[in-house]
């Protein structure tokens, strides 16, 4: 069934409907038409799952603001906020990048319209190549792991976690990494002014408080708000993350309207693209139910456990080895696919090796952040490359988004040394003294 698997990757063949494929042949085989009971009751398991309401909900939202043409609003009043920052431009595109990726949690979304925006912006001011291309791509990547995230949501209903505690644990650690980019780049144009050059005087000058007062008062508080207030609904018991969620869908609508951007093609548009995405995540729900719970009656749960078990591993050596698996399926495949399909299998060790569910969960938000900056099948380049100018090649892409990768690998290393970092704020808001 793996072998088969693998290589039907590599042909191109669609990933849900394969695993059906393998789920019913070898189901078929093993316990006849008992498999086409078994299929229905995964199917039915799947579609009334409460937890999934919530991804169709905040895919809308993020699809909404996205063509809400907010935007450039957003970059233009962080960008003449930060305008005294070494690496001003850079600065600005990630803060915008974070904000605007936790609003929509869809990576290409956020590297396209960056890559339109912010990054013509850094090339115009003479930034360097690789810094501009990095920045983008990396800043583009954080809504995977930054609530409210539609990866926690589903490795929530997968490993049987809490969403509201995996949100929780997640905002530390997506910060952080934020930060760390941020601190990154004010370090790298510190030492280096020349690849990040200050904005010319006559852009900055004459800029009072009160214009970057309504600039951010007109742009970025109204989203941040809104994402504050289906994040706090969350967190702090008001409400289940699908109800949040349809708040959020809700008060994107209305965010869109405010600015005159609320038209009907562009929520024919959202709603179209809302059900092709949830109708692949649901697809692959089923394909992989079916085809683990078949492998589980062969014995290839058990084979796959007592593999691990038998190499007598210490929890950071799994965590280590699970992690460069995770980090090498990145390559071929989406993360969606990693996380329906492989991640279950690591789920049932974590308790033998004493790790966390919630902190896998973030080590795996993170780890996937690098299957879109890794050559060579680095999406988030591929994204920026298809809107840059053609004298951008996509090797210096690829070279611009390294050092962003070994961002990331660094801060998966401080998680793992400093679990607090994704338990405590979950402790202190839920458990009960």
């Amino acid at each position: 069934m793996l072998a088969i698997f693998v290589v039907s990757i590599f042909l191109g063949f669609p990933i849900a409907f394969t695993l059906l494929a393998l789920g019913f042949g070898f189901g078929y085989a093993l316990k006849g038409n008992v498999i086409f009971d078994q299929v229905i009751i995964k199917a039915y398991e799947v579609t009334t799952n409460d937890v999934l309401v919530a991804v169709p909900l905040f895919l809308f939202m993020g699809y909404v603001i996205e063509r809400a043409n907010i935007l450039d609003r957003l970059f233009h009043s962080i960008q003449i906020s930060a305008r005294n920052l070494p690496g001003s431009l850079a600065v600005a595109t990630l803060i915008t990048c974070s904000l605007f990726a936790t609003a929509t949690g869809i990576v290409g979304a956020v590297v396209t319209l960056m890559g339109l925006l912010a990054f013509p912006a850094m090339m115009k001011a003479g930034y360097d190549q690789k810094l501009a291309s990095g920045v983008v791509c990396a800043g583009g990547c954080l809504g995977i792991l930054i609530p409210p995230s539609i990866l926690l949501i589903l490795y929530a209903a997968i490993a049987g976690t809490s969403a509201v505690r995996l949100y929780a644990g997640a905002l530390i650690p997506g910060f952080m990494l934020a930060g760390l980019y941020i601190v990154y780049v004010i370090g790298r144009s510190t030492l280096n002014p020349k690849l990040a050059p200050k904005l010319p005087a006559s852009e900055v000058e004459g800029i009072k408080f009160g214009q970057v007062v309504y600039e951010l008062a007109t742009s970025f508080f109204p989203l941040a708000i809104l994402i504050m207030l289906v994040l706090g609904a969350i967190m702090f018991g008001w409400a289940t993350p699908s109800e949040a969620a349809a708040v959020g869908a809700l008060g994107s609508m209305v965010l869109a309207a405010a600015y005159g951007a609320l038209t009907f093609q562009r929520i024919r548009e959202a709603v179209y693209l809302t059900a092709r995405a949830t109708a692949m995540v649901c697809w692959l729900f089923v394909g992989s139910a079916t085809f683990s719970s078949v492998l589980g009656d062969y014995g290839g749960d058990q084979l796959i456990a007592g593999f691990f078990k038998g190499l007598d591993l210490s929890p950071w050596q799994f965590m280590l080895i699970s992690q460069v698996i995770i980090f090498l399926l990145g390559w071929p495949l989406e993360w969606t696919e990693i996380l329906i399909i492989f991640v279950p299998i690591f789920l049932p060790l974590l308790k033998s090796y004493g790790i966390d569910p919630m902190l896998f969960g973030i080590m795996v938000a993170l780890n996937i952040q690098t299957a879109f900056l890794s050559p060579p099948v680095a999406m988030a380049c591929y994204y920026l490359k298809g809107v840059a100018p053609r004298n951008i090649s996509i090797n210096t892409i690829f070279a611009g988004s390294m050092p962003f990768m070994y961002i990331v690998f660094l801060s998966m290393a401080i998680l793992y040394v400093f679990p607090e970092l994704a338990t405590w704020l979950p402790s202190y808001l839920y458990d009960t003294k």
